[in-house]
């Protein structure tokens, strides 16, 4: 007689790959799914046939395109599993289990065999074509979504047992393609982004967080300080004056209602997180916090004035942070002594939403005052990259590429909305003109000056921007940039770029060639992308980052960099040094230094070298 089988999970698994069971059982707070589509391929040993039949056709397809678990509560009741356990029973519960269906006391359930949820053929298609019409909208330049939508029609159409052969071979397809290479490695960068060498392998343990502060309550002050009251940690929001206060407190409260209308926290949990921050308009309260989190506008005298008063008002252990995006920490704290406790806090906008941290080191920054802030961002649930502080740090600088070209093919004749179009195509989520406009032109002219003083070789200073901003037009706040928005954040092409567009033509001095009207898509997206790539490898060759892992993990959880193309120096590996090398060359002899490809690229284009090997000369900063 074949053997029952009763497979039995425990709390350690976050999440838990369904086998060829005759029953499932698991403990409570245990979270089950079947995720690969995260890594670019799809469920294998039967997955893709087994989840329909166990929880139904739309909630297996949603629970898989969208690599969503469920607890042990929800996935008793939709039947994907068939009790839950205390952890303790856990062994004992699936060995009387499996004794039950062998005399016959409980159902010898075969997943394969079972289609009463799967109900009938032409509704389970229908089913599936409205699913791949969401996938054509939502994936765009990858196959393994719609790959999975066939490889469970196979199984309804002709059968569980054809679904699993041509499961068996779509798996063995997929994890050849670059899309999966590059989604595991993400993956696997993701999760070593904490392990520094040199300082997370000395023996030292994180400090606790008990109390925080915030100074600045616009608009990553009040995301950072949401952040903070989610992770359960009391906040101290402190502004310049009542109005800006309330506006700060406002700012918080509505984050808290959005996250708990969207279910992702309770209505509970908003209340006790508001509960947790407290506005205030001196630093009487500071006396006792373990963390203060600068982040007022990138004002360097405003930011020096502030570290010299909050080494005067918080304890001498308490960790000095700035969440400045793009000023050197040496000149931010030029006038405290307390060097040894100042770092970099760098969050991404919404603060309490994106997941990556850049911790920003001076060579002067203690150990301990790193290791603790990694300690916050594991519980704040953030991905940390460590890197060393110089002007634009790590994401920024690696970037700053992206807006300037986009800009010089402006300048050249090109569209800017074909540009934006073009870049969305390649997997961001909005081009660079609708980026800027969302970041407001305030913002980008500020910035815009760092990068002229910091890198004056290798800058395009496009008047464009300029140009628009002397005219009130200050990007999607004003409700008039690159585009029109008409009373929403909805983007509408504005007429009145042309007269702009003429202007800075004239202006730039470029002399376009003949060819410029015939310019591809391809070459539209190296010529903005390509000089990101160079700037990479001047931040890896410079010892900016631990690794050309943590910048790529960086690109894509700060930027939106597609995470199917592995980041930004894993898709550089993918295209080719050399390739990109003799595009930046040619460009640079048309063009000018923005393109001058950098010593580093050089070096991996002539000695066929990847740029994951960078620093060449050896050993991690760190």
């Amino acid at each position: 007689m074949e053997n029952s089988v009763v497979e039995e999970t425990s709390g350690d698994f976050k999440r838990f790959k369904k086998k060829a069971c005759n029953a499932r059982i698991t403990a409570p707070d245990v979270q089950l799914g079947l995720v690969e589509l995260q890594l670019g391929i799809i469920p294998g040993l039967g997955g893709t046939q087994r989840l329909p039949r166990l929880v139904g056709l739309q909630r297996a397809i949603d629970m898989l395109l969208a690599s969503k678990t469920l607890d042990s509560k929800e996935a008793l009741k939709v039947g994907l599993v068939d009790d839950v356990v205390a952890h303790s029973d856990l062994l004992a519960a699936a060995r009387k289990w499996a004794l039950d269906i062998h005399e016959g006391y409980r159902p010898w359930h075969r997943s394969l065999q079972s289609i009463d949820k799967i109900g009938s053929l032409p509704k389970a298609l229908d089913v599936l074509e409205n699913a791949r019409a969401k996938v054509k909208k939502t994936y765009t330049n990858v196959s393994y979504p719609s790959v999975l939508l066939d490889v469970i029609k196979e199984g309804l159409v002709n059968g569980a047992v054809a679904g699993v052969i041509l499961e068996g071979k779509a798996c063995q397809d997929l994890i050849r393609t670059p899309e999966a290479k590059g989604l595991m490695h993400v993956f696997f960068a993701q999760r070593s982004s904490s392990r520094v060498p040199g300082i997370t392998d000395r023996g030292l343990i994180p400090h606790p967080i008990r109390k925080a502060a915030v100074v600045g309550g616009a608009l990553m002050g009040s995301g950072i300080a949401t952040a903070l009251a989610l992770s359960k940690i009391p906040v101290i929001l402190k502004e310049v004056d009542s109005k800006q206060l309330d506006a700060g407190i406002r700012k918080i409260h509505a984050n808290l209602k959005n996250r708990a209308s969207s279910g992702k926290i309770t209505e509970e949990e908003a209340r006790r997180s508001i509960a947790l921050v407290k506005g205030v308009l001196d630093y009487e309260d500071f006396y006792n916090v373990d963390i203060v989190i600068e982040a007022v506008t990138e004002n360097i005298p405003l930011k020096q004035k502030i570290f010299y008063e909050l080494e005067q008002a918080c304890p001498s252990h308490c960790i000095l942070a700035t969440n400045t995006s793009s000023i050197d920490l040496e000149v931010i704290g030029a006038n405290i002594k307390s060097q040894d406790r100042l770092i970099g806090a760098h969050f991404f906008s919404p603060a309490h939403v994106m997941r990556l941290l850049e911790i920003v080191r001076t060579n002067k920054t203690s150990l301990q005052t790193i290791v603790d802030l990694l300690g916050l961002s594991k519980s704040l649930k953030k991905v940390p990259v460590v890197v060393k502080s110089s002007p634009g740090f790590a994401v920024n600088r690696v970037f700053f590429p992206y807006g300037m070209g986009a800009h010089l093919l402006a300048d050249l004749g090109v569209d800017p909305y074909r540009i934006d179009a073009v870049i969305k195509s390649f997997g961001m989520p909005m081009g660079p003109f609708r980026m800027a406009d969302l970041g407001g032109f305030q913002t980008g002219i500020l910035v815009g000056k760092i990068w002229l003083q910091a890198y004056p070789d290798r800058v395009y200073a496009s008047q464009l921007m300029n140009l628009m901003y002397n005219d009130k037009r200050l990007g999607e706040s004003s409700g008039k940039g690159y585009y029109n928005y008409h009373g929403s954040r909805k983007e509408h092409p504005a007429p009145e770029l042309k007269q702009y567009l003429d202007r800075s033509r004239k202006l730039s001095g470029l002399s376009p060639p003949d060819k410029i009207a015939d310019i591809t898509d391809q070459e539209i997206t190296e010529m903005i992308f390509f000089p990101v790539i160079n700037e990479a490898c001047r931040v890896l060759e410079e010892k900016v980052v631990i690794s050309s892992s943590d910048l790529d993990i960086a690109s894509v959880l700060g930027m939106a960099f597609p995470a199917y193309r592995g980041g930004i120096a894993f898709w550089g590996d993918h295209i080719g040094a050399g390739y990109i090398f003799s595009k930046l060359l040619n460009w640079t002899n048309m063009y000018g230094n923005f393109f001058k490809p950098s010593e580093a690229l050089e070096k991996c284009a002539t000695q066929k070298i990847p740029l994951a090997q960078l620093p060449l000369q050896g050993a991690s900063r760190l």
